[in-house]
């Protein structure tokens, strides 16, 4: 009996092992697809715009990036959590769904709201004209809308694994902006036009997400007052950690800003587009494990072993990526052109911090999945005495300087979230049958 058992389980396991392998594949194949065309997408820009330019277009996108955390606020967390809980029934995931995405564009105007003077400020103190500073700001509007409405269109077929649409999605509208950026840019090298076509191939992918997720989920429903305290609850416990997020997940961008120049800015919005390669991790963390993760049941030991073989593989791969750029850093800067040839130490730093990035943002997602937020009066005093300690012992004033105080800073988050995880998972009890 106990063979037959024994048997039973081992082939279970195949079959588990099979089933991720085959989804790794469809999500690391599509997303090294997705990766590819957009470094090149990335690439192109980075040539094609002149250096002042591309300061202009680092500036707005980084912009752009704090304005949807802001509109965010914990919402798409929160919308996960609550889906994670009724994701095989339709209606109920449309409710949660209809309910998150009603909350996310009243945020989104309070965002555009407190983003937009500071951006404008920022262009001008860079030198943009007027002109030029009121094309990027309105060339960013359609970008922000799409991509905050495309987030929550995901969680449905995430919820339900329903990964190789999704995939087939994303290669086609990045796709649609390499295109795009190709046709434009040659012949108009400004910032606001590339910023503007990634708006446009967004608005397409996100036709196609709501055709995807209404299969899950029935996107007519009316938001629910319940659901919405519950994700305001959420909200409560993760926006100012979300505020404090803008400044300290992009302050590499925001030091050189204020105490740097215009190709300084260029070169860190450079050197962050090879980072980027590291999105196909985060895509995978994001649609294969993070929703697996948020579906596991109250089993304290089951947490504890997939939270520390997520982390244990994510530092092994850091190691890795680290150490090839270590050995090829000519090579990987000749990718960007001659203005940026001579970074190596920078590149370095920047992959580093890109890293500890990574597995600082799967401690964040992996806790806010299941329902766990740090409360913001431990977090934002600890990170904030992390800040001012770094500022303290590091000089600031070279970009060298900047990415080092990065890595610092990740360095603490990670130590953060790891140390909250733990105390969390370990009050676990397992749910009432």
């Amino acid at each position: 009996m106990k063979d037959v058992v024994h048997k039973k389980g081992n082939i279970a396991n195949k079959e588990q092992a099979i089933t991720w392998i085959k989804l790794i594949s469809i999500t690391g194949g599509a997303q090294l697809i997705v990766q590819f065309v957009g470094l090149i997408s990335g690439i192109i820009v980075i040539r094609m715009l002149p250096t002042h330019e591309y300061g202009l277009y680092t500036l707005a996108n980084t912009m752009l990036g704090t304005m949807l955390v802001l509109a965010d606020g914990g919402i798409s967390s929160g919308v996960m959590s609550q889906g994670g809980k009724v994701w095989q029934d339709r209606e109920k995931l449309g409710v949660v769904l209809a309910t998150g995405m009603d909350l996310r564009m009243k945020f989104a105007i309070g965002s555009l709201l407190i983003a937009i003077p500071f951006l404008l400020y920022l262009l001008i103190h860079h030198d943009a004209s007027w002109l030029m500073s009121f094309l990027i700001i309105v060339s960013l509007i359609p970008s922000f809308f799409t991509s905050l409405s495309g987030a929550l269109l995901q969680v449905a077929p995430k919820l339900n694994q329903d990964i190789g649409p999704l995939q087939k999605n994303n290669i086609v509208s990045n796709t649609l902006r390499l295109v795009l950026i190709m046709i434009t840019l040659f012949a108009f090298p400004w910032a606001f036009i590339a910023i503007f076509v990634a708006g446009i191939a967004q608005l397409w992918a996100n036709s196609n997400l709501k055709k995807i997720s209404f299969g899950y989920a029935n996107w007519k429903q009316t938001p629910d007052v319940a659901i919405r305290k519950e994700i305001l609850y959420f909200v409560k416990r993760i926006l100012p950690g979300s505020i404090y997020y803008c400044l300290s997940g992009q302050i590499t961008i925001w030091l050189i800003s204020f105490f740097g120049n215009t190709a300084a800015v260029a070169q860190v919005g450079a050197l962050g587009r090879l980072g980027m390669m590291l999105g196909i991790f985060t895509a995978i963390l994001s649609t294969l494990v993070i929703p697996r993760f948020s579906r596991l049941a109250d089993e304290k030991i089951k947490l504890f072993k997939t939270f520390f073989l997520i982390q244990l593989g994510l530092v092994t791969l850091g190691i890795f990526i680290i150490g090839i750029v270590y050995l090829f850093p000519a090579q990987i800067l000749w990718i960007l052109g001659k203005d940026y040839s001579n970074l190596k130490t920078e590149l370095i730093l920047s992959i580093a911090g890109s890293c500890l990035g990574l597995v600082a943002g799967s401690a964040f997602g992996l806790s806010t999945s299941r329902g766990w937020a740090i409360n913001p009066l431990i977090s934002i005093p600890l990170t904030l005495l992390a800040i001012i300690t770094g500022i303290s012992i590091i000089d600031i004033s070279t970009l060298i300087g900047v990415l080092k105080f990065n890595l610092f800073v990740y360095v603490v988050e990670i130590i953060m979230y790891y140390l909250y995880c733990a105390i969390k998972i370990s009050k676990v009890k397992p749910a009432l049958s």
